[in-house]
């Protein structure tokens, strides 16, 4: 553990990180590039999910880099993480349950995704909110799954499909799961 704690405050090994993250978070847009063509302009900022999470992390690891702080993206940042990476590995873990098979794309969703999680908790040394920060953070968060799973804006898994408010049922309780997460994990400062 004291090794990883040294890497993360390792200045190269961010940097590393920063190119990792902002390059799969334009892998990411992509990849939603066909839903995005067929959702309103609106609903923009809340159907990528995934690269959203990392993007965050992206500005988080930009600050850390310029000795800077700023807990709005230091909540957003550890719980989109969490939150979509156990999504994503849990929709394809469902996705080879119901279906008997996995792709190579699956399979590196499911890499990918375990690490974007892992990254969250690995950042926790830097991290530091206010009170304000969780309850945006909430909004964030609680806004997001109305957006997919009322306005039906969620990512597709077409076997899938057919539980889609099951999905929304857990994906809720996931946004409570990450929610108290932060705020038992993340220390607070006063506003």
């Amino acid at each position: 553990m004291e090794t990883v704690i040294r890497l993360i405050h390792n200045r190269i090994f961010l940097i590393l990180l920063l190119v990792s993250n902002f390059l799969g978070t334009i892998y990411g847009y992509w990849w939603y590039g066909g839903q995005l063509a067929q959702t309103e302009w609106y609903f923009y900022p809340f159907v990528p999910d995934s690269p959203t999470a990392t993007f965050f992390l992206s500005i988080l690891i930009v600050l850390i880099l310029a000795g800077k702080k700023w807990g709005l993206i230091d909540a957003l940042a550890f719980t989109t993480l969490i939150k979509y990476g156990v999504w994503a590995v849990v929709m394809n873990l469902l996705t080879f349950m119901e279906t008997g098979f996995i792709s190579w794309i699956g399979l590196m969703l499911i890499a990918s995704h375990s690490i974007m999680a892992l990254q969250a908790i690995l950042f926790l040394p830097h991290l530091e909110i206010k009170m304000s920060h969780f309850y945006i953070t909430a909004v964030w968060l609680f806004h997001n799954d109305i957006i997919d799973y009322v306005y039906g804006q969620y990512p597709v898994y077409g076997s899938l499909s057919q539980y889609a408010e099951h999905i929304g049922y857990f994906t809720f309780w996931l946004s409570v799961f990450v929610l108290v997460l932060l705020h038992q994990l993340v220390p607070k400062r006063n506003n």
